[in-house]
């Protein structure tokens, strides 16, 4: 299976997406990119203009794949909400530092949504810098 490799802007970072078809297999953030192809619904959702979960499929919630059950209870947090990774735990039957190593190891944020994923007393973490899951938030809470 041919993996296609592109990028596309959200605010002053490059989104980097690695995917086949309606599957994604790896996002990250960098300060520096080139427009690339993406998938249709990441690129308007860092745009702005996707108010709703994006509906690809990520090679982390397969059956088999570690912490696919944290990434599936993820999956099914709103657009524009949050949950705390106590409450993700909860669901999973797990603590909640699994799910914040789960998060941080997470292949596929944007498709996995783990910047909705908070501390009980504040924003908690994201890889490479937290100012993006502020960002990704307040872009959500827009009407």
């Amino acid at each position: 299976m041919a993996l296609t490799t592109g990028a596309c802007r959200f605010g002053l970072w490059w989104v980097h997406v690695d995917w086949s078809k309606d599957c994604v297999h790896h996002v990250s953030f960098a300060k520096t990119g080139a427009e690339g192809p993406v998938p249709p619904a990441i690129r308007a959702y860092c745009a702005g203009r996707l108010r709703d979960q994006i509906s690809l499929r990520s090679v982390a919630t397969e059956d088999g794949a570690p912490y696919a059950a944290v990434y599936r209870a993820v999956c099914g947090i709103p657009y524009g909400s949050t949950a705390t990774y106590g409450k993700i735990a909860w669901e999973c039957g797990t603590s909640p530092r699994v799910v914040g190593i789960a998060m941080r190891r997470n292949p596929t944020p944007l498709v996995i949504p783990c910047h909705r994923v908070v501390a009980q007393g504040g924003l908690g973490g994201f890889t490479p810098d937290v100012s993006i899951k502020q960002a990704l938030l307040a872009m959500e809470q827009q009407d």
